[in-house]
C-alpha cells in the first residue's frame, strides 16, 4: 500500500496540486493519467521519493519497484546482474558472499558466521531460483539470451530501457511504480507485460500514453485534474465516460442554480421598497444559500486538439508499386523479393518486432535508402506527406519559428487560416512564436501534424506518429486518420489505432512479410512467445 497524504507541489506561481490525499491499495491496479504538462511525472517522482513535494508525505512498503531512466549508472554492469539488483537486499547479500568467498582459506570463525546469515537471507529472497526468473523477464521483454552476460552498454538505448523495466519487475515488490513503460516496446512485449501485470498482487501505479494498455491492465484510473488527484474505479475508457458524466451533470445543476439566482435576484430588486419586506428578507436569505451552494468549478486541464487531413485532388487508383523488393544490410535482411500493390483508400499498418525492419521499410518507399534489388514506383498524382520517426529530419532544431517554419509550406491559406490552424492544434496565443529549437516533443509532432493538415496530401507516410502525444491527442489523431480518405501507411505500436485506422495489416518478421487479417491482429495470433518461436523453428 502506499499512502499520498496532503500533498501540494507547485513551481513558482504554477500549481500542480493541492491538498493531494489518495491511497494505492494492495492488489489494484492504478493508471494515473492526465494531459502533458498537468504534472504526472512530477507526481510519480514524489511517490518514489525522487523528489520531495512543497507540502505532505507519502508512505511506502519497504520493497517497490521503480522504472528509472538512468541506464547509464549500470553500463559496465552485466545485463542479468542490473537486473538482480531490483531485490536490494538479495544484491547485497550476493555481492557479500561473493566478497567473503574471495577469502578462500583465510576464512574465519566470524566469516563463517556471517556467511550463514548471507545464505538465510539468500533462500529468504528465493536467490537460488533468482537468475532463472531474471532471465524470463528479460526473455519475455526481447532481450535475447545470448546478451544476457554482456555488459548493458553493449545494448542500444531502447533495450537498455527494457532492463531497466527488468529490474523494476524483479524480486516480487510489495508495489510497482512504472513510468511509460511501454514507450521502447514492441506489440509481442507490450502484451507480455500487460499478462504480467495482470498477475501482479501488489499495488501498481503506471503512467502510460497507450489507450489499450491502460484499458487492459488498470482496475482504477488516478486522474490528475483540478489541481488535484480523482480516483476512478474501472478502465482509462469507464473513466473518460465517468468524468464527462460527472462534469455533465455538475455543469447542469450549476446552471439550475444559476436560473433560481437570477429569479431571486430579481424579485428581491423589484420587491425592496415595498410593502413585502418579510418576503425580501426571506428570498436574500435563500439567495445566499443558493450562492454558497453553488459548485466551483474549476477549468479542467484536459485539452483535446481538432484534426483533419483532407485531401487537395485524389491520386489515381494505383498508389503504390512494390515488385521484388531486396534490402539488406550487415546484420540483418529487412525484405526478400518483396511485393506490395497498393490502392486509392488503403490504409496498411506495419507491425512487427523492434529491429525487424519497419522504419527502414518505410525509408525504402520514401528513397531514403536504395534497395539492393527490385522497384518502388509512385502512381499517378501521388502527393506524399511524411513524417518520419526522426523529427529532426524535417524540422531542424534553430531560432526559426514554429509559424515561420510551417508558413514555408503554406499555398492558400492566411494568416487567419493559420492561426487558426496553431489553435486547433493547442498551441496558445504566443507559443506559434517559440524558436524551434526550443519546441516540446509534443509540440513538434503537433507542428508536423499541421504540416500535413495544410499540404493536404493525398498519400500519408507516418513512422510511429504517436511519439510524444498525450491521450487525447492520440485519440484525435486516430478518428483523423479513420476519416482520412486518402492512402495511409503508417508504423505504430498503438494496437487502439491499427485496429480503428488499418484497413489492412502487414506483418514484418525474420522470414519474410505476410498480411494478417484483423481477426489474427486482435487476437495476438502473430504475437507468439520468442521462445515457442524459436522452438518452433521460426515458422509463424
Amino acid at each position: 500500500m502506499i499512502t499520498v497524504h496532503e500533498v501540494s507541489m507547485n513551481f513558482g506561481p504554477q500549481v500542480l496540486f493541492e491538498n493531494v490525499s489518495v491511497v494505492f491499495n494492495e492488489g489494484e491496479r492504478y493508471g494515473l493519467t492526465g494531459p502533458n504538462g498537468s504534472g504526472k511525472s512530477t507526481f510519480m517522482k514524489i511517490v518514489t521519493g525522487d523528489l520531495e513535494p512543497t507540502s505532505g508525505r507519502v508512505r511506502r512498503p519497504k520493497k517497490f519497484g521503480v522504472l528509472r531512466q538512468d541506464h547509464y549508472a549500470y553500463e559496465d554492469v552485466r545485463v542479468i546482474d542490473v537486473v538482480l539488483m531490483g531485490n536490494a537486499p538479495l544484491w547485497e547479500a550476493m555481492t557479500a558472499k561473493e566478497a567473503l568467498l574471495a577469502k578462500g582459506d583465510d576464512l574465519d570463525d566470524d566469516d563463517g558466521m556471517r556467511l550463514g546469515e548471507l545464505e538465510m537471507t539468500i533462500a529468504e529472497e528465493d536467490g537460488y531460483m533468482a537468475e532463472p526468473e531474471a532471465e524470463e523477464l528479460l526473455e519475455g521483454l526481447g532481450i535475447e539470451a545470448k546478451f544476457h552476460n554482456q555488459p548493458l552498454s553493449s545494448l542500444t538505448g531502447g533495450d537498455k530501457v527494457r532492463v531497466l523495466l527488468a529490474q523494476a519487475l524483479f524480486g516480487k515488490p510489495e508495489a510497482l511504480l512504472l513510468d511509460e513503460p511501454t514507450n521502447t516496446l514492441d506489440i509481442a512485449s507490450i502484451r507480455w507485460l500487460e499478462g504480467f501485470l495482470a498477475d501482479y498482487t501488489g499495488a501498481l501505479v503506471v503512467i502510460s500514453h497507450d489507450r489499450h494498455f491502460l484499458n487492459e491492465v488498470c482496475t482504477r484510473i488516478a486522474d490528475i485534474d483540478y489541481e488535484t488527484v480523482i480516483v476512478y474505479p474501472g478502465n482509462y475508457d469507464d473513466m473518460v465516460e465517468m468524468k464527462a458524466q460527472a462534469r455533465s451533470s455538475l455543469e447542469m445543476d450549476n446552471e439550475a442554480k444559476q436560473r433560481r439566482i437570477s429569479q431571486l435576484k430579481d424579485f428581491v430588486q423589484r420587491f425592496r421598497a415595498g410593502s413585502r419586506a418579510s418576503q425580501v428578507k426571506s428570498r436574500e436569505k435563500a439567495l445566499e444559500r443558493e450562492r454558497k451552494a453553488m459548485a466551483d468549478l474549476k477549468r479542467s486541464n484536459i485539452k483535446r486538439p481538432f484534426m483533419r487531413f483532407d485531401v487537395a485532388r485524389p491520386s489515381g487508383k494505383q498508389v503504390l508499386n512494390v515488385d521484388a523488393l531486396d534490402k539488406q544490410f550487415e546484420h540483418a535482411r529487412i525484405c526478400e523479393h518483396f511485393h506490395l500493390n497498393v490502392f486509392r483508400g488503403d490504409r496498411i499498418a506495419f507491425v512487427g518486432r523492434n529491429g525487424i525492419g519497419k522504419t527502414s521499410m518505410m525509408r525504402l518507399f520514401m528513397n531514403e535508402l536504395r534497395p539492393d534489388d527490385g522497384e518502388i514506383n509512385w502512381g499517378y498524382e501521388t502527393q506524399i506527406g511524411y513524417m518520419p520517426q526522426d523529427h529532426s529530419e524535417v524540422i531542424e532544431k534553430s531560432d526559426v519559428t514554429a509559424h515561420e517554419w510551417l508558413w514555408q509550406w503554406n499555398v492558400e491559406a492566411n494568416e487567419e487560416h493559420l492561426r487558426g490552424l496553431f489553435g486547433r492544434l493547442l498551441f496558445t496565443k504566443d507559443e506559434p512564436f517559440k524558436p524551434t529549437k526550443v519546441l516540446s516533443g509534443g509540440e513538434t509532432v503537433r507542428l508536423l501534424l499541421a504540416r500535413l493538415m495544410i499540404t493536404q496530401p493525398n498519400v500519408l507516410v507516418l513512422d510511429e506518429p504517436t511519439n510524444h502525444l498525450d491521450l487525447e491527442a492520440i485519440r484525435s489523431l486516430t478518428e483523423a486518420l479513420a476519416l482520412y480518405e486518402g492512402t495511409l501507411l503508417f508504423v505504430t505500436h498503438d494496437r487502439q489505432m491499427i485496429s480503428r485506422v488499418a484497413t489492412r495489416i502487414l506483418e514484418m518478421t525474420e522470414t519474410g512479410v505476410r498480411e494478417l487479417s484483423p481477426e489474427q491482429f486482435t487476437e495476438g495470433q502473430f504475437l507468439m512467445n520468442r521462445r515457442q518461436y524459436r522452438k518452433g523453428g521460426g515458422d509463424w
